[in-house]
């Protein structure tokens, strides 16, 4: 009995080579809409669904292919006598081969276009053709990936197909539908913690290795939303490792939180130096003052362009990554001068909604840290000057993104001491201001559960501190600033990053 083909295709590229490829295997094709019209004019034999179904396209083609006729086809178990008893009683034809993409909904709902625009890109009859195809994969070729078109030729060219390939393919259409309906469940929802959580990624490269060698990974990109760490353009140096990729991440939402230039250097995914000033220059040379030890081997995000200035300074030092939303075309010079120096071009803001993190078993999802206070709310008798404030929410901004108990010492915009991922909250704080000599205010994270910061703060000539509050003995950290003389405010958002 001569097979037969289904193709409905989106995307036309390589069905016209691969259609040739079938009909001179003499395998007969069927197909819909746009994609036989596509066929047709191209001199391939081929029939219209219409035909066989004897039921017209309707709904502006959103009625094609569900019908009985053509899913009986599809889903019927060739060594199943009652299923081809039917088949046979109802004079249906088998469908050998499913060849079908789908409407570019992920391309579609990240363009500018209505809701409703959206919404027709939604396929209906393409997943349900697919998943039918994928369910009898013992007896049905699909195909949902135009770059197997080559692979299955050359397996019917050999006679080589086999249950277990057949398999692979259909194992690729769950794979995909699930990450498209997903897209959709996303799109749809207006429930901000829905029953079932179906986030839709895509692989975008595999990558070396993990945290470490022994470890596999792999980068996946949001289908939904264009954000930074999926749209970033590598100028220069390898390609991101794991690890690179959360440091880059922290680094580039660290300085895109600033409106002024800003520098932030970083190393395993905390910050050891970060500075603001008049220029990107100015801020790096700040930044790297800190804590030159540590910034060897790290990390270097900008939220302003790099000047070759700032390259020449730069390329003195071993530095993985570099991160910036523009460069001058000396600056990249200079930097390619390293050939294994990562030059990162961002294209995008952060815009993620939500954050996730996997735990065994399961997926934590939350929102993410973007409201950075309720009100500056000054506890003490002794009130900070204009100057201090605007250190004390530099120095918030930057502990946002220091491991808790996280504690950020400043001056002048330059955060001096940067302190966290303790277990008690006096240790980052000695550590920071040890390291910070010379500073005038402190950040903490969270608040403060005794005065022994405050009381530490102070032997450093700290003049004002800035937390969250909260804390059930808030009144003992109040009393001792008053002692102290030390102008302390409170937030009333906490900023734990565990």
């Amino acid at each position: 009995m001569k097979k037969r083909a289904l193709i409905s295709v989106y995307d036309k590229d390589g069905i016209l080579e691969f259609a040739q490829f079938l009909v001179s295997k003499d395998i007969e094709i069927v197909s819909t809409g746009g994609t036989y019209r596509f066929l047709k004019e191209n001199n391939i034999p081929v029939l219209e669904v219409s035909e066989i179904t004897q039921f017209p396209e309707m709904l502006d083609g959103r009625v094609k292919t569900l019908h009985a006729t053509i899913h009986a086809g599809i889903l019927a178990i060739r060594g199943n006598p009652e299923h081809m008893d039917k088949i046979n009683e109802h004079n249906i034809k088998l469908i050998d081969f499913v060849i079908v993409n789908l409407y570019p909904f992920f391309k579609k709902v990240k363009e500018n276009i209505t809701f409703e625009q959206k919404i027709e890109f939604i396929d209906i009859g393409g997943p349900a053709m697919l998943r039918a195809a994928a369910k009898n994969f013992h007896d049905v070729v699909v195909i949902c990936d135009k770059n197997d078109y080559k692979i299955v030729q050359q397996k019917i060219a050999q006679n080589s197909l086999d249950v277990n390939f057949q398999r692979q393919l259909a194992a690729k259409v769950f794979n995909l539908i699930s990450a498209y309906d997903g897209a959709i469940s996303q799109f749809m929802s207006t429930d901000e913690y829905p029953e079932f959580y179906s986030p839709s990624f895509q692989k975008k490269q595999l990558l070396r290795y993990g945290e470490n060698p022994h470890q596999s990974a792999s980068f996946y990109g949001s289908t939904l939303v264009d954000g930074a760490m999926n749209t970033f353009e590598i100028l220069n140096g390898k390609e991101l490792s794991y690890n690179n990729f959360k440091d880059v991440d922290i680094a580039w939402k660290a300085v895109c939180d600033f409106d002024e230039p800003a520098c932030c250097a970083l190393k395993h995914n905390t910050p050891c130096g970060f500075a603001i000033g008049k220029d990107s220059m100015d801020a790096y040379t700040k930044a790297h003052d800190v804590d030159p030890k540590s910034i060897f081997g790290g990390i270097i995000s900008f939220n302003r362009k790099v000047t070759k200035s700032v390259a020449d300074k730069m390329v003195e030092i071993f530095l993985e990554v570099i991160a910036a939303p523009e460069y001058d075309e000396d600056a990249l010079c200079v930097l390619k001068t390293k050939k294994n120096l990562r030059v990162i071009k961002f294209r995008r803001k952060p815009q993620d909604v939500y954050a996730m993190v996997s735990v065994d078993g399961g997926l934590l999802v939350q929102a993410e840290d973007r409201k950075f206070m309720d009100q500056l709310q000054v506890v003490t008798k002794l009130s900070p000057t204009k100057a201090q404030i605007d250190d004390l929410l530099f120095a918030m901004r930057v502990v946002k993104y220091v491991k808790s108990n996280g504690i950020v010492v400043a001056r002048d915009g330059i955060a001096v001491g940067i302190s966290g991922g303790q277990v008690n909250r006096i240790w980052p704080t000695i550590d920071a201001l040890e390291r910070g000599k010379g500073a005038t205010v402190l950040a903490s994270d969270a608040f403060f559960p005794f005065r022994d910061v405050v009381d530490e703060a102070a032997k450093y000539g700290i003049k004002a501190i800035i937390q969250p509050g909260g804390s059930l003995k808030d009144r003992a950290s109040i009393d001792a600033a008053n002692e102290h003389q030390i102008a302390m405010v409170f937030t009333g958002i906490r900023h734990f990053k565990h």
